[in-house]
């Protein structure tokens, strides 16, 4: 899901019959270099990313986009395999091609990787303890490419499998991103929590990068996983990133993997 879409833009649109595309175009324009089809790609999250297409929404089809970008069907076809394996679009037999959200079924176990021993996806219930915004330390200003003391938002939660306290979170966010976000708001919301910040806070978690390790549970942590201080629990330390590779989320998690393990596809 590492795309760097080059920027290729006519601010007046799309070229029209017979027309010079100009060398720096907008997102309707045609490309000037090979891979043909990398090129389209960019252009076609550029729209995404500009909300041209809104999570959800179904996107022009194959022919019409390669009309649009003066290019064939096969070289849109090819890019938009790539968008989907990346998970920014979804495509759906004899319906189309449509946005990828948050709001999926599929799309709320790809960044929740903890599997119960059976194997199944076992559905979660989020208690939140805190939102709060505070001033950056040092290190997660760095993290989320910020100034130290900007404004952040900081949220913890517990998760719940099955009735038992399974995960602590903290996730701490930009704060002039995610302007507006109160425990109470984040209470009211029904669905995943990315699924929020992608339709209130209009903004989409496209890849991660995540550290792993094995920790012994300090005092804190213990009291609210409700285990023993020292028991062994799994870390994961994570760094979410939107459109253009911007970092937008922190998330640091203790897990207790008695009856789970974390499970990483690797292709």
């Amino acid at each position: 899901m590492n795309s760097n879409p080059a920027s290729t833009a006519n601010p007046t649109g799309p070229a029209g019959p017979g027309e010079a595309v100009p060398a720096a175009a907008a997102p309707a324009t045609s490309p000037t270099f090979s891979p043909l089809y990398q090129q389209i790609k960019g252009l076609i999250t550029q729209s995404l990313e500009s909300g041209e297409w809104k999570p959800g929404e179904i996107i022009p089809s194959e022919v019409e986009l390669a009309a649009r970008f003066k290019v064939s069907q096969g070289t849109v076809r090819k890019a938009i395999d790539e968008l989907a394996a990346d998970n920014l679009l979804v495509r759906r037999q004899g319906k189309g091609t449509f946005v990828a959200t948050h709001n999926e079924d599929r799309a709320q176990f790809r960044f929740l990787r903890l599997l119960a021993d059976d194997g199944a996806e076992h559905p979660h219930v989020s208690r939140l303890l805190e939102c709060r915004r505070l001033r950056a330390s040092a290190d997660i200003a760095r993290q989320l490419d910020l100034k130290p003391a900007d404004p952040v938002v900081l949220i913890k939660r517990l998760l719940q499998f099955d009735g038992e306290i399974t995960v602590l979170d903290e996730i701490w966010l930009p704060g002039l991103v995610f302007r507006g976000l109160t425990l109470e708001r984040l209470s009211e919301y029904k669905g995943p929590l990315y699924a929020m910040f992608e339709t209130e806070f209009g903004t989409r978690m496209i890849r991660a990068s995540e550290k792993i390790r094995a920790v012994a549970a300090d005092p804190t942590v213990a009291g609210l996983l409700q285990v023993p201080p020292g028991f062994p629990l799994l870390s994961v330390e994570r760094v979410s990133y939107t459109y253009g590779d911007r970092p937008v989320e922190v998330r640091r998690g203790w897990y207790v993997t008695t009856g789970y393990y974390y499970q990483n596809d690797l292709s």
